[in-house]
């Protein structure tokens, strides 16, 4: 076999306002993971201050219809260009081939227009104050008239879901905005396609030239010493772990906003009555599998520590029904081997040295692996590792909540009004019934209404 065959750095086109650009001008990574992409010229990568966005006159109805047809187009993919995608990300994202193309099938299916239509209502009570000037009576008896005014977005992606590039899409375009996607290294391809795809579904239409998808290195100066400023742009969009996010905070200043989608984990609270019958317990355990595997752990979602409630003999019975679930496949999770890191692999080799006070179910080709605790384990479970801790109550578990909990998984959903205030009041964001996780465009992520954060609010008062 040829290795320079083998080694062939994969091209990455950029698509900039609708105009598709290609080109194997800069190399990034190294061999396998080597890829090109065109030059950047940043004057391209900007809008005028001094007009309008190209779609802030064009009614929302309008917009939804396109974005109703790139759905379509999705689902039919008629000139191959998802299909094109799917085969380089499945080349260089960690996540397996079978999950990808699953996450790819159900692309179209974000773009429908009950759903958007939800998002607006619930975001921002309607589209009319995005199409216009929404007028509202002042206590004392003076009107004014408010609009939610497109601004200026840089999107600083993430690439442990495909569906991120397509909601990112959707919410811009839904508030007209004109939007610049900085292209994750581990997704170089999802975004650049959906742009592709609009296009061609809306060729020369204003909404078309509202968006740019390139990519440069995280943290270039270069790049974003020149872009990350408020003439430019008026928000970064920042989507990553704790590092992203550090990075980012440092251009924030006057006129130029930060919308962050931190860095979340996601726990289960599983009470007694999941261990009252063999049949119940497998049930609620696979439940309990199916939050702890979502993205094959590699979302925020995911469910790493999960609190049982119960006896050592009932929480032992749940933790290998737990285990013997983690390895199947589901709608957002791979059955394809997962290998537990060289590292967990230490920690967990560690624990099972210590087995008057962990038990360990699993092993490490890549099906699963389950500790069980009485306290929650030091390390960060990743990749198909849950941490069962055993509590005599789930009240006793809100000790280990904080503001970086993201979702709570319940189970059973009776119990959730009695733990959600104190939950809320701990800093969590989600309460949710077992198995429930997955998160629902719509409604509030991270604990805020991503459209109400997009636009900038215009008053006119007499």
């Amino acid at each position: 076999m040829n290795t320079d065959t083998v080694d062939a750095p994969t091209l990455v086109y950029h698509v900039i306002k609708g105009n598709v650009i290609e080109g194997a001008d800069i190399e990034y990574g190294a061999g396998r993971s080597r890829f090109h992409t065109p030059t950047l010229d940043l004057d391209t990568l900007t809008w005028s201050r001094q007009t309008p966005p190209p779609a802030s006159d064009i009614p929302v109805a309008e917009i939804m219809d396109i974005l109703v047809a790139l759905g379509k187009r999705l689902r039919a993919d008629p000139d191959r260009v998802l299909a094109e995608a799917l085969e380089h990300n499945a080349k260089t994202n960690p996540l397996p081939r079978d999950l990808i193309e699953r996450y790819y099938g159900r692309l179209g299916d974000l773009f429908d227009r009950a759903k958007m239509e939800f998002m607006l209502e619930q975001e921002l009570g309607g589209a009319d104050v995005v199409d216009g000037w929404r007028e509202v009576m002042v206590p004392g008896g003076r009107r004014a008239q408010l609009r939610a005014f497109p601004p200026r977005l840089i999107h600083v992606l993430a690439g442990n879901s495909p569906g991120v590039s397509a909601g990112s899409l959707i919410r811009g375009a839904l508030v007209k905005c004109v939007n610049l996607f900085k292209l994750p290294s581990n997704d170089l391809f999802t975004a650049p396609a959906l742009l592709k795809m609009l296009t061609a579904t809306a060729p020369g239409h204003p909404l078309t030239k509202s968006f740019s998808a390139v990519y440069w290195k995280g943290g270039d100066q270069s790049v974003e010493g020149r872009l990350f400023r408020p003439q430019f742009f008026d928000k970064l969009v920042a989507w990553g772990g704790e590092a992203s996010i550090r990075s980012a905070v440092r251009h924030i200043g006057p006129g130029f906003e930060l919308v962050s989608f931190d860095p979340k984990s996601s726990i289960s609270l599983i009470g007694r009555e999941a261990l009252e019958s063999a049949e119940v317990t497998q049930q609620v355990a696979d439940l309990a599998a199916a939050d702890a595997t979502i993205s094959n752990q590699q979302a925020c979602v995911s469910s790493r520590f999960q609190f049982v409630e119960g006896g050592l003999e009932d929480v032992d019975r749940f933790c290998a029904e737990l285990q013997s679930r983690l390895g199947l496949e589901r709608q957002s999770a791979s059955s394809q081997p997962w290998p537990t890191s060289s590292a967990l692999r230490e920690e967990i080799d560690g624990l099972r040295e210590m087995s008057e006070l962990y038990r360990v179910w699993g092993n490490y080709s890549g099906a699963g692996v389950v500790i069980r605790s009485d306290e929650p384990v030091e390390f960060y479970p990743d990749g198909k590792v849950v941490n069962v801790v055993r509590v005599p109550s789930l009240e006793s578990a809100l000790r280990y909540v904080n503001v970086a909990t993201q979702t709570v998984g319940i189970y059973p959903a009776e119990r959730k009004e009695a733990l959600r205030n104190s939950l809320a009041a701990a800093g969590v964001q989600r309460v949710v019934s077992l198995g429930r996780a997955l998160t629902q465009y719509g409604l509030p992520h991270d604990g805020f209404y991503p459209l109400q954060r997009f636009v900038r609010w215009v008053n006119d008062e007499d």
